[in-house]
């Protein structure tokens, strides 16, 4: 924004006809004549009343503008020899040291010394503390940077000011401080664009999507050819879980410049996540042709290739990223620390590609620390680690198939699996559907129905390359397979199977509800109930441990509407003053009265926008066993009532039955006994095994319970609710809607 910075630059080409003239000579001319009409209208800092000498302040300004800082530094000194505190000179010598770049250390800190000696001989000036900022923030000296923008504004309020002093807020992840600044320059100057567009951001990164989304919308109305504007507005729907309005977007962002790399990342990369992998695939080529070296773009083309049975291609861009060693001190990206699992595990499916999938299995065959360390995310640092076979060339490429290819038998089944797939969907916002999750899980809804039957019907199932009769891991595992198919992207894996070594350290499933100022969106929706049953909890402490008190703590824990509420009920007891954890408990239905581990809910803070709201389950082999006797009493009984349900067609049955199923999958839950996936895999199960107790008595089912929407119920069942209490009356609702399925 300073304008005397901004000059025209030279017209001459070096290297051209023989007609242009010395450049030197040229630029001397132009230099001269453009410091004579700086001078006379001093429009440069610190100007003198001594013409002469604003002749020659001028000059190195010029030079400065015309990026000649060497010569400039020269000039400025030369006047400085004869007038050692030539406040104009000090300054301008410690722009032009600033503008030789900061990442030689010696040109920063001699900028900072002329900009420091400024403000000591002309301390009441607030350009000279900014651009000390502008000096200090890239060298990652943020709080002193801070406190002179703090200054400046304290000096001189305006626009300009609060936007940059709010862009170091955004840097230090202090949105809600940031977001203030970007208001205040916004009600000082309204047509700011990039401040409505940060300010939208701010929103962004602390989950206020709809928020974000309209101040986004804002900065377009300002800029209407805003690309950055676009693309934002894109990632704010896509973390919304709107798919059609972030497609729009991203392409509104790409007509206006079709060559906009973090665009096409961040469609590519929508793309995969909603299951389109071949118009993803089209965004990462894409983004290569602009950039080779992009490892986001390069990791997520290796992908997408795999993701779709295209080993040959997945495997040669994976191996690119390999190849892109961090520099020394160098942070390695997420892609490079992530693809050589991705490398090893798709080499593995490669070897497996034609074999049945009912005739190998993962958790068994990948080697143990390579497990731990894949789901830990840990570098790859393994010891003693032999490399999956390379490719074969006898082993081909999966072909595509068109829907119109398969059978209309084989077409009708998809559909159907399209259609409970989709019913999986969380409806809350955060959630991008995923079809290509949706058809996978789908059909492993229709595989769990079809394995349950024929267990029912007292029939063997092939499993793991082995015939027998079904237990409750062999059905979970069908539901398993799906979505290891579905994105090899992710480690799912049964935890039980690590190394000894890593059982008993155990493993942490754990989520942050609110970290700082950012709050995770996706789970807004059970704040509410976490919040009810933490102050029922903080009651029953309260009550054995402060009976004096308990009046006052409950008087205000009516006031308690939201998380950060709760602080001030932390300061009641000195053991709570840092934090407290609460834990749930799982009631045993194999030997009433006894409870197990649950999941830890924690709060942490002093104050709003420090505050950690996190929940988290401590997988240990102890409580593995606990969970799984549990189970296995479960499905024994499952397995007994559904073969006398296949026999018969009483509603008592039918009841009893789908408690057991809901029950059994309550325990898995709380378990989290995969690495990931476990929620999914869940709705799977529950799915195909009401589905199959259903088979002989849908048309039994009172009209008004079956018409019970399974969707409303289900997607509350399994993430919050279904670790209450199982066996309840909404159990046996959830199960009877199920009944009418097709």
């Amino acid at each position: 924004d300073s304008s005397f910075l901004h000059f025209h630059e030279s017209d001459c080409d070096i290297g051209g006809s023989s007609s242009c003239e010395s450049m030197l000579s040229l630029n001397t001319e132009k230099i001269l004549s453009q410091a004579k009409l700086l001078a006379e209208q001093k429009r440069f800092p610190f100007a003198t009343d001594n013409d002469n000498t604003n002749e020659e302040l001028a000059i190195a300004y010029v030079l400065i503008g015309n990026g000649l800082y060497d010569e400039a530094i020269r000039h400025f000194s030369t006047m400085l020899q004869e007038e050692p505190e030539l406040v104009s000179a000090i300054y301008g010598r410690g722009i032009a040291y600033g503008k030789k770049g900061l990442h030689d250390m010696k040109n920063a800190e001699l900028a900072l010394f002329e900009l420091s000696r400024v403000i000591s001989l002309e301390p009441d000036h607030p350009e000279v503390f900014e651009q000390r900022a502008e000096i200090l923030s890239p060298l990652g000296r943020i709080s002193e940077a801070l406190s002179d923008l703090t200054k400046a504004i304290q000096l001189q309020p305006s626009a300009r000011l609060y936007r940059h002093r709010g862009t170091l807020y955004f840097i230090s992840e202090d949105y809600a401080t940031a977001h203030e600044d970007f208001q205040r320059s916004l009600e000082l100057n309204k047509n700011q664009p990039i401040a409505m567009l940060y300010k939208g951001l701010t929103f962004f990164h602390r989950g206020l999507l709809k928020e974000a989304i309209e101040s986004f919308k804002e900065a377009l109305k300002q800029k209407a050819d805003f690309i950055d504007a676009y693309k934002s507005l894109g990632q704010a729907y896509r973390e919304l879980g709107n798919f059609d309005a972030a497609t729009e977007s991203f392409q509104k962002a790409l007509l206006l410049n079709q060559n906009h790399v973090q665009t096409l990342q961040l469609k590519g990369m929508m793309l995969y996540h909603h299951g389109s992998l071949d118009e993803a695939l089209k965004n990462f080529k894409r983004c290569l042709q602009l950039e080779p070296y992009n490892e986001v773009c390069q990791y997520m083309k290796g992908l997408s290739h795999v993701a779709m049975g295209q080993f040959y291609e997945g495997i040669k861009a994976q191996t690119k990223v390999m190849l892109n060693d961090p520099l020394p001190g160098q942070k390695a990206s997420p892609e490079y620390l992530k693809v050589k699992y991705l490398r090893e595990y798709s080499r593995y499916l490669h070897a497996h590609l034609d074999t049945p999938l009912t005739e190998y299995n993962t958790d068994t065959d990948l080697p143990g620390n390579f497990k731990d360390h894949w789901a830990k995310n840990l570098p790859f640092l393994i010891e003693n680690y032999e490399e999956q076979p390379g490719l074969q060339p006898h082993i081909k490429d999966v072909l595509f198939q068109n829907f119109e290819s398969y059978k209309p038998d084989v077409q009708e089944l998809i559909c159907v699996a399209d259609h409970l797939g989709s019913m999986m969907q969380y409806e809350t916002p955060g959630f991008l559907p995923n079809k290509r999750i949706h058809r996978a899980m789908g059909l492993a809804t229709l595989e769990v129905m079809q394995a349950v039957q024929r267990t029912w019907a007292n029939s063997k199932v092939r499993m793991n390359g082995k015939t027998r009769l079904m237990q409750w891991r062999d059905m979970f595992d069908i539901a398993v397979k799906w979505r290891r198919i579905a994105d090899p992207d992710q480690p799912v894996l049964w935890l039980d199977q690590m190394p000894a070594r890593s059982l008993s350290r155990g493993f942490n499933n754990h989520i942050n509800l609110i970290r700082g100022q950012v709050i995770n969106m996706r789970y807004l929706e059970y704040f509410e109930k976490i919040l009810h049953f933490i102050k029922d909890r903080i009651l029953v402490y309260h009550g054995a441990n402060n009976p004096k008190g308990l009046l006052e703590v409950r008087e205000a824990l009516e006031k308690v509407h939201k998380v950060e509420d709760l602080l001030p009920i932390m300061k009641f007891n000195s053991k709570t003053r840092d934090g407290f954890t609460v834990n749930t408990k799982v009631p045993s239905l194999k030997d009433q009265g006894k409870e197990y581990d649950g999941f830890t809910i924690t709060i942490t803070g002093d104050k709003v926008g420090n505050i950690l709201f996190s929940v988290e389950t401590q997988t240990t082999e102890e409580r593995t066993q606990l969970y799984h006797a549990e189970i296995d009493a479960l499905y024994k009984d499952l397995t007994a009532k559904g073969k006398i349900l296949i026999l018969s067609a009483e509603l008592g049955e039918v009841d009893a039955v789908c408690n057991l199923i809901l029950s059994l999958v309550y325990y898995f839950y709380n378990l989290m006994p995969l690495s990931r996936g476990s929620s999914v895999i869940a709705y799977s199960v529950i799915m195909g095994a009401l589905m199959a107790s259903g088979k002989e008595v849908s048309g039994k089912i009172p009209k008004g319970k079956a018409s019970i929407k399974i969707s409303k119920y289900i997607s509350s069942l399994v993430d919050f609710e279904a670790m209450t209490a199982p066996g309840s009356e909404a159990f046996s609702k959830i199960a009877r809607s199920w009944m009418n399925l097709k």
